[in-house]
């Protein structure tokens, strides 16, 4: 199974690549990509950087391009689905019809991946993608058990690209807003949940108190581990209880069951991470390409490698999500 790391800076890229990842996704430092914040991203030149440093090591890069265009501002969309292409990009990973319209058109040659934002999650979502514009790999959302994913493999001429490690979204991936409501920009368009200006910590006595767009998100004890505020993970108080409505905040781990994922027919792990440090980015690859190669040459995961994965988690703790649900 290919290991696909996230890269929000160059340094990040580096990081990824030395640390065994077979393809780095990175965007743009612009509202075209699902990660949108300060600090992070990469211009032009420094895309063509990566994909030489990548290139020479014999890895990939794979270009987001996942939020939806503006109308009548589809230029921004469509330069840098151009640029990714003119700079030896492997792949671009979009979620718009429009915009994959326009690269099919445009870049016959590009490989095209679907992004989690189209949220296609069953067989005739995923072959209208393929047979449209020539889509060679779908990622998944995060909503399918393994038997789901097996059944799809079974029946679609794509490759399959699953979550396996970081960050959860509860939410249907490509339509949430809620973040919208209290910052007034969208993830899904803007580019940003959560965004960092509108974020903010206080200290009220010994409570540690979130706040996201001038709203309580949350508030942690001096012993709780405190997450980054997004309204889907905020605690809210109902009929006179304050509990986790939507999520706690844990990360997804999949170490347990990599095995299953690659009889269901997987073809590749992603990691999430754009918005990590390039020393988060050195474990949770180097980790993974472990569990892989451990995998690929039947000997049982360094017990060692899983411990690790487990500090590296949101609040330290881990969930196999969707993957291994029993409700319906």
């Amino acid at each position: 199974m290919e290991l696909v790391c996230p890269a929000g800076t160059p340094a990040a890229l580096r990081a990824a690549v030395d640390a065994g990842a077979d393809a780095v996704y990175l965007g743009f430092r612009d509202e075209t990509n699902a990660r949108n914040f300060p600090g992070l991203n990469f211009s032009p030149a420094e895309l063509a950087e990566a994909v030489a440093y990548a290139g020479q090591r014999r890895r990939k890069v794979f270009v987001a391009i996942n939020t939806f265009p503006r109308a009548g501002a589809e230029g921004l969309w469509h330069r840098a689905v151009d640029t990714a292409a003119e700079l030896g990009a492997a792949a671009v990973i979009l979620a718009d019809i429009g915009l994959l319209d326009y690269a099919a058109r445009r870049h016959p040659s590009l490989r095209l991946h679907l992004s989690v934002q189209a949220s296609a999650s069953h067989p005739a979502a995923i072959r209208f993608y393929h047979e449209a514009f020539g889509v060679r790999r779908v990622v998944l959302p995060r909503v399918l058990t393994v038997a789901d994913i097996a059944a799809l493999n079974e029946s679609l001429p794509v490759e399959a690209e699953v979550f396996a490690f970081g960050g959860m979204c509860p939410m249907a991936e490509g339509r949430c807003s809620l973040s919208s409501y209290v910052t007034g920009q969208s993830p899904n368009m803007s580019g940003v949940c959560s965004p960092a200006s509108h974020v903010r910590y206080e200290r009220r006595g010994e409570d540690l108190v979130l706040l996201l767009g001038g709203s309580i998100i949350n508030r942690f004890g001096p012993d709780e581990p405190a997450g980054y505020p997004t309204l889907c993970k905020g605690r809210f108080s109902v009929e006179g209880r304050a509990s986790y409505l939507f999520e706690e905040p844990t990360s997804l781990n999949t170490a347990d069951i990599l095995a299953e994922l690659k009889a269901a027919g997987v073809s590749a792990l992603k990691i999430e991470g754009r918005q990590r440090g390039r020393a988060y980015i050195a474990a949770a690859v180097s980790s993974f390409r472990a569990l892989i190669d451990a995998l690929e040459a039947a000997r049982p995961a360094p017990p060692a490698i899983v411990r690790e994965l487990r500090g590296l988690a949101e609040g330290q703790r881990g969930t196999s999500g969707a993957f291994g649900k029993s409700w319906r």
